[in-house]
C-alpha cells in the first residue's frame, strides 16, 4: 500500500471530530477511496460503502432517496446486516456528487446520528457550487491530491532519515552532497515520467515498464475527458478542447491561455468561458494560476482573472503526451529538449497540494515571474522562478521585480536541477526537489496563543 499523508487526515478526523461529516474532495484516480476504506475498517466495526456514480449509472437504487428514513431503508438492504450503531458504523457515500440531494440531506443525517457518514467525490466542488442548501455546519471539505514528491519518494523505499536530513539541510540553506544529490535527482526525474496517480506509480512498482505506466495514464487521461460528457455537447467540446490545450500554451512564451485558440474565434475573453474553467479546477483536474501587476499582500486583492495559466494536475499525465515512451527526454540532458515547462508544472502540482494558492506576475515593461505565493511568516509576497537549464542565475524579469521598492518584496526563490544553494541580493537558489518542503502556513503546526485582551478602562 502507498504511504499516503491524508491518510492522517481521514483518520484524526474521524476519532476527534464526530460532529461533523467529512467530505474528501478530489479528482478521480488519485486514491480517495481506497484510502477512506483503508481506514474506514480500521476504525469501526461495520464499514458499509456504496458508490453513487455506480448506483445512478446501474440499479438507481438510491435515486429516490429523500429523507433520512428513505436512506436507511436502503442501506438496511444494501449493507446486509453489516449495520449496527453511531459509535461502531461508518457509512462511506463515494462519488455523492451523482446524488446531489444527498448532499443537502447529509445535514439531517449528522443531527439524528444514527450512523457516522463520510463521503466522497471527484466532481465534489461542482456539485457544492450548484447546491443551494449546503449544509455548512455539520460538513467539513477537505481537498486531497495526487502524491507530491515526498509521498512518492516514500514509495521509492527512500527512507524517512533520509527525507529528515535533507528536510535539515532545507531549514539551514545547504545543499546535498554529491552522492545523495544525484540519488534524490534521479528520482525526481522519475517522479516526472511516473507522477503521483497511484495506478501509474503501483504499475511502475511492479516491472518498471515505461510503457505500461504509460498505458495507465492515456486512460486517466480520457476518464478525465470522458466525465466531461455530462454536460451538453457545445459545453462538453469547450472543456476538452481547453484540456487538449494546456500542454501547447505551457509550450508557448507567455504560456497563458489564449482565449481565441479555444474555438478559432477572435473577440472572445476569460468571462466566455469561466464556466469551463470553473469544470475543469473544480474537479480537480487542472490547477489555476491568475495574474497580478500589482503584487502585495495577500495576493487575494490583486489577482487579475482575465490573465490565466493552466497546469495539469499531475506531472506524469503531461510528460506522456509530451514525450510519450520516450524517457530519454527527461533522464538525459539532451540540448534540444527545454523541460521548464516540466520543472513549472510540477513545482505547481506542489504548491497546489501543499495548499497554497498561487499567482504570477505579468507586467509588459518587467515580463513575467512563474509564481506568487503569500508569505505569511514576513507579510511579504514571495515569488519563485523555475530554471532548468544550466542558466539559472539569468532572471532579468525576477531582478527587476525585486528592486521595485513599491513592492515591498525582499526575497526569492530560484529553483533548478543544480545541486549548489546560494544566496545573493535576497535570492535563495535551490535545488528543484526542495520544492517539496514548501508547506502553506494553513498546512503548518503552531502552538503561539493570543496575547490577553488588555482590561478596558473608562
Amino acid at each position: 500500500m502507498l504511504k499516503r499523508k491524508f491518510e492522517s487526515v481521514i483518520e484524526k478526523f474521524l476519532i476527534e471530530q464526530p460532529n461533523k461529516i467529512l467530505l474528501v474532495d478530489g479528482a478521480r484516480q488519485i486514491g480517495k477511496s481506497y484510502l477512506i476504506r483503508y481506514v474506514g475498517t480500521r476504525l469501526f466495526k461495520n464499514f458499509v460503502e456504496i458508490n453513487l456514480r455506480e448506483d445512478k449509472e446501474g440499479d438507481r437504487v438510491f435515486a429516490n432517496v429523500k429523507t433520512c428514513q428513505d436512506l436507511y431503508m436502503q442501506l438496511a438492504l444494501f449493507a446486509n446486516g453489516k449495520i449496527g450503531t453511531c459509535e461502531d458504523t461508518l457509512i462511506f457515500l463515494d462519488e455523492i456528487q451523482s446524488y446531489p440531494s444527498l448532499l443537502t440531506l447529509l445535514k439531517f443525517l449528522n443531527q439524528e446520528k444514527r450512523f457516522r457518514f463520510i463521503a466522497s467525490g471527484s466532481q465534489l466542488g461542482i456539485a457544492l457550487q450548484q447546491t443551494p442548501s449546503v449544509p455548512i455546519g455539520s460538513i467539513c471539505v477537505k481537498h486531497m491530491y495526487p502524491l507530491d514528491f515526498e509521498e512518492f519518494l516514500w514509495a521509492m523505499d527512500c527512507g524517512e532519515e533520509v527525507i529528515k536530513s535533507m528536510y535539515e539541510h532545507f531549514l539551514k540553506s545547504e545543499e546535498l552532497n554529491e552522492s545523495l544529490h544525484q540519488n534524490i535527482l534521479k528520482r525526481f526525474q522519475y517522479y516526472l515520467l511516473i507522477g503521483g496517480l497511484p495506478d501509474a506509480i503501483n504499475t511502475f512498482l511492479e516491472d518498471h515498464h515505461i510503457q505500461r505506466v504509460r498505458e495507465v495514464q492515456s486512460n486517466i487521461e480520457n476518464l478525465y475527458k470522458i466525465d466531461a460528457s455530462q454536460y451538453d455537447v457545445e459545453r462538453k467540446l469547450k472543456i476538452r478542447r481547453i484540456y487538449d490545450l494546456i500542454p501547447s500554451n505551457l509550450e508557448n512564451k507567455k504560456k497563458r491561455i489564449i482565449y481565441k485558440h479555444i474555438e478559432q474565434k477572435l473577440g472572445k475573453q476569460y468571462s466566455d468561458y469561466e464556466d469551463e474553467f470553473d469544470y475543469l479546477t473544480a474537479s480537480g483536474i487542472a490547477i489555476e494560476v491568475h495574474a497580478v501587476s500589482n503584487p502585495t499582500f495577500p495576493l487575494r486583492e490583486s489577482e487579475t482573472k482575465n490573465l490565466l495559466k493552466l497546469y495539469l494536475n499531475d506531472v506524469g499525465l503531461l510528460t506522456h503526451i509530451l514525450y510519450g515512451n520516450n524517457v530519454n527526454a527527461v533522464l538525459q540532458d539532451i540540448k534540444s529538449i527545454n523541460l521548464g515547462t516540466v520543472y513549472e508544472s510540477v513545482v505547481a502540482q506542489e504548491l497546489h497540494a501543499h495548499g497554497f494558492p498561487m499567482c504570477y506576475y505579468d507586467n509588459k515593461k518587467v515580463g513575467e515571474v512563474d509564481f506568487l505565493v503569500d508569505d505569511y511568516n514576513s507579510l511579504e509576497v514571495l515569488p519563485i522562478e523555475v530554471k532548468s537549464g544550466k542558466d539559472y542565475f539569468v532572471h532579468s524579469a525576477l531582478s527587476k521585480f525585486l528592486s521595485n521598492e513599491d513592492y515591498h518584496v525582499t526575497k526569492a526563490i530560484v529553483f533548478s536541477n543544480e545541486q549548489h544553494v546560494s544566496n545573493h541580493n535576497g535570492v535563495l537558489y535551490l535545488p528543484i526537489y526542495y520544492c517539496m518542503f514548501l508547506v502553506h502556513a494553513d498546512e503548518q503546526t503552531h502552538d503561539e496563543l493570543l496575547p490577553p485582551l488588555e482590561e478596558l478602562t473608562i
